[in-house]
């Protein structure tokens, strides 16, 4: 097993460099696929995988990229593009124990070339639940192993081919020690008794809706808020549309075809020729000059549509916390007192308050608490927003009682401490 090392530059100051690494191959063809298939079936234990995107680089969230590591098989990189379907693959590691760090960010790629967990340890969240400071792959398994993790590479262009040999040792590292930090953090899981609880988060996350579809998905141009008036906001929807378009069509990031605040510059002028586009400062990236007609026209449907936009989205977000006294005096004082003695079980529990109890959970029955506040009755209302119940079990009775003492008036409060 390699790792990066240190080396001392001629004015002594020491650096992260790589340790010798065996030279890594990517599986790209059928017949290596399928060997590389019955080799895992015949290793040992979990199965560490992890996958490498191209975001921001390309359109899509596809893996190009997928690691594997067993114990008695070694390590596999595989070239998703060129295999497609990892349908026998999946029949072979289905039912084991998947490890993956961070695992939200892969398992929607993972999903779509076919690799369906139903085990998982997830060892940045089991890293959360343990305590520890900082949950970064590098920073836990240097914590936790001892061993430096370089991680020059972790933004890079995965759809890059062929792949650079110093990429792949750094992918291969990725999953080499997943195996050994799973064993670590499962130790200090247990020995905290929280085995039942991390259980709990990495099942949920199984079953976790990762689509995010937005109705709206334009609206979600940075700096869109800023827009004023109707044809305006049409015209920022139509450019949305034409470069997410164009986007899926060259396979690229939308945002380095025309950045988002290339498109709200327009959206703001409206140009009344394509020229006056075309000499707009602002109106910048690499394919705004050349593409210069479709965005002209985007422009043209957005002042020509009768579908205006509405200026402010219905929506059931509550508003920002800091209004709250405003708005909703009770519901202050309840959030304020429940926030204060989950600090308390935070600290206690040394579970980050966020791990705790999802903290829009914890917004939203203080802003629409149960007509009887009980324990039971708190209970069932983060159960419906979908707290686990381990959550429910460490803070249900406490937020009642935070509750019931909030809404008490200071008269009644000295009368019960009496």
């Amino acid at each position: 097993m390699s790792s990066a090392s240190e080396s001392a530059d001629p004015e002594g100051e020491l650096h992260a460099t790589q340790a010798p690494h065996e030279p890594v191959i990517v599986i790209d063809d059928w017949d290596d696929y399928r060997a590389a298939v019955a080799t895992i079936a015949e290793g040992r234990g979990p199965i560490a995988i992890d996958a490498e995107r191209a975001s921001g680089y390309r359109y899509s969230q596809r893996a190009y990229l997928i690691q594997i590591f067993r114990r008695g098989a070694g390590t596999f990189l595989f070239d998703p593009p060129a295999i497609g379907d990892f349908g026998e693959l999946n029949d072979i590691i289905a039912d084991e124990e998947w490890i993956l760090h961070a695992a939200t960010q892969d398992l929607t790629c993972l999903r779509e070339v076919g690799l369906h967990p139903t085990r998982l340890f997830d060892t940045e969240l089991g890293a959360r639940l343990a305590g520890l400071p900082r949950v970064g792959l590098g920073t836990v398994v240097e914590h936790l192993l001892g061993i430096h993790l370089a991680k020059e590479h972790s933004s890079a262009d995965w759809s890059t081919r062929p792949l650079p040999q110093p990429w792949l040792v750094y992918a291969a590292l990725d999953v080499e020690l997943l195996v050994d930090l799973r064993e670590a953090l499962g130790e200090l899981l247990d020995s905290a008794n929280k085995h039942e609880i991390a259980q709990q988060e990495f099942d949920s996350v199984l079953v976790r809706d990762l689509s995010n579809v937005r109705s709206e998905p334009w609206r979600r141009l940075s700096g869109v808020h800023s827009i004023r008036g109707g044809k305006n906001l049409a015209v920022a929807r139509e450019l949305w549309l034409a470069r997410d378009t164009y986007a899926q069509e060259v396979d690229t990031a939308p945002g380095r075809l025309v950045p988002d605040s290339a498109l709200l510059a327009a959206a703001r002028v409206l140009p009344e020729t394509k020229r006056q586009l075309s000499v707009l400062k602002e109106f910048s990236g690499r394919a705004s000059r050349t593409q210069i007609d479709r965005w002209w026209n985007a422009i043209q449907s957005g002042l020509a549509s009768t579908d205006i936009p509405a200026s402010r989205v219905a929506s059931d977000a509550l508003p920002p916390p800091r209004v709250w006294s405003d708005k909703n005096p009770e519901a202050d004082l309840r959030l304020k007192a429940a926030r204060a003695v989950m600090s308390e079980h935070s600290e206690e529990l040394s579970i980050p308050i966020e791990n705790l109890l999802t903290p829009d959970y914890l917004r939203r029955v203080s802003w629409t608490p149960p007509t009887d506040i009980t324990p039971q009755s708190v209970s069932e209302a983060l159960e419906s927003l979908g707290a686990r119940q381990w959550q429910i079990d460490v803070s249900a009775q406490s937020i009642a009682q935070a509750f019931v003492e909030a809404s008490q008036t200071p008269e009644e409060s000295g009368e019960a401490d009496s």
